[in-house]
This record gives C-alpha cells, structure tokens and sequence, in this order.
C-alpha cells in the first residue's frame, strides 16, 4: 500500500503565493528605483555643458582600443604578478609577526620587541613611501649579493607595508580565541607553541578571512604605486601614453582593469563574510 505524495495544505500555498508576490514586487520596486536614480544621473552628466569635453578627452573608443594592449600587457606584467608573489609572502611575515608578538616566553623578549617596532614602523608610513624608500634607497648602498632590480624591490617594499597590517589582523584573531582553548590544549599534553599551532591559530584564521581578504583587495589597488618609481605597469603605461597623446583615456582604460578585478574579490570577501555569519548563527542555535 503506497502512501499518497504529500502536499501542502490550502493554506500554506496561499502564503507561498503571497510571499512570492511580495519578493517580487520588492524585486520590481528596487530594479525601478535603481533605474530611475541611475537614469537621471546619466542624463544630468550627459547633458552638462562639458560633457563633450569630457567624452572625447577621457572616453574616445580609439585612443582606448591603440592604448589597451601596452596598458594590458602592463598590468600583468607587473600588478598581478606583484600581487600573485606578495599575497603568500604577505600572510607568512603577518603570521610569524603575530606570533612573535603574542609569545610570553621571556627568552623571546628581543624578537617580541622587533615585532612591535616593524608594526609600529611599517603602519605608521604610507605605503608609497614605503615603495620610495625601499626602491631608492636599497641601490644606494651598494649591497653585494642585493637586487636592484625595481620590480623586486617594489615587491619587498609592499610585503614590508601589508605585512604589517596583516600581522595586526593575524593578532587581533589571536587573541579572539578564548585561552580555555590554551588551557585545554596544554592539559592533553602539547606545549604552547604546538598548542598555537594546532589549536589557536586555525581558529584564529577562520575568524579572520574576511578583514584578510578586504586587505588583498586593497594591495591589489596599491600596485599601481609602482607606478612612481618608474615601473610601467597599468597605471605608467596609462600616464605613459595620455602624455604621448595628451588624451586621458587611457586613465580609465587602466580604472577599468583594477575594477574588473577588485570587484571580484570584494564580492567574494562579501560571500565568505556573510557564509561565517551564518554558520555562527546556525551553531547558536
């Protein structure tokens, strides 16, 4: 005897009907009121007495499609591969500082120090400053055996600035974890820097990937400052070519290709924000 395929009551499909009616009607009201606001913005900005100043200076299809090969091969070239290389040495400098600056050992005291300073340093700098000095001030001394290569030391001098904020991040996760965690972790048997390692730390990291990510997000941005120490990447074969041209489209040609990446990321930062979220909610209840 087979039993009869369940179905919602009268009822239930009634509130089905008026919940999607609702979602779609909040979906219709907001695709409106979006193009509305949007709309009414392009027409003001069109209709401005400048505007075909600004078109044919800032938005000319030719000078953007002559400009994109240079201003492409640039940006991989340098911004993604600068960002490719600094992102893992990034979360290993930022790791290893939070540690040293979380450890209570006295015979580390010197190291904890150090710690404290390069934080201290490297937040306290603007980043292109940062890329001034390492870029400029490396080839001056001399060094046998270092690089004077710009596109190395460019990479060290954006590892040193982001490492610094990471390694707060990497901290502030740290820290977060309740020392019962130490505490438990130490009465099995294993010692601090193997309870760090095994038990603090992946917590640490699950807590903190989104401020992490939002921090790759904004070092895929900082790239361009190489920019100014001659590197031609996105943003100089841009400059590059708008003072060739005296025409700046190719400004927003390389806008366009920061955005078409960032984006991305920050979406992702969003979805991974909002999945831990959740699961902190689903593991409340």
């Amino acid at each position: 005897m087979s039993l009869a395929a369940w179905e919602p009551s009268p009822a239930q499909q009634e509130r089905l009907r008026v919940a999607r009616r609702m979602r779609l009607r909040s979906w219709s009201l907001a695709t409106v009121s979006a193009l509305v606001v949007f709309g009414i913005l392009v027409v003001g900005v069109v209709s401005s007495p400048g505007w075909e100043t600004v078109r044919t200076t800032f938005f000319d299809w030719s000078a953007a499609r002559d400009a994109l090969p240079d201003i492409l091969g640039g940006f991989w070239e340098y911004n993604i591969r600068l960002f490719l290389i600094a992102e893992p040495l990034i979360l290993v400098l930022g790791l290893a500082v939070a540690a040293a600056r979380v450890s209570t050992s006295p015979l580390l005291m010197p190291v904890r120090l150090l710690a404290i300073a390069y934080t201290d340093l490297f937040r306290g700098l603007p980043t292109i400053l940062v890329v001034f000095l390492v870029c400029f001030g490396v080839p001056a001394l001399n060094l046998q055996g270092v690089t004077n290569s710009l596109f190395w030391l460019a990479l060290v001098a954006l590892v040193l600035s982001y490492g610094a904020y990471v390694a707060e991040v990497f901290r502030a996760g740290i820290e977060s974890v309740h020392p019962s965690q130490v505490a438990s972790a130490t009465a099995l048997g294993l010692t601090r820097a193997q309870a760090l390692r095994h038990v603090v730390v992946p917590q640490a990291v699950r807590r903190v990937l989104p401020p992490l990510l939002n921090d790759f997000v904004s070092l895929q941005k900082d790239t361009a400052l190489v920019a100014a120490v001659g590197l031609l990447d996105a943003l100089g074969s841009a400059s590059d070519t708008a003072n060739f041209t005296f025409n700046y489209t190719p400004y927003v040609v390389a806008a366009a290709l920061f955005v078409a990446l960032t984006v991305p990321l920050a979406r992702l930062t969003d979805w991974v924000g909002r999945r831990m979220y959740e699961r902190e909610r689903a593991g409340a209840r």
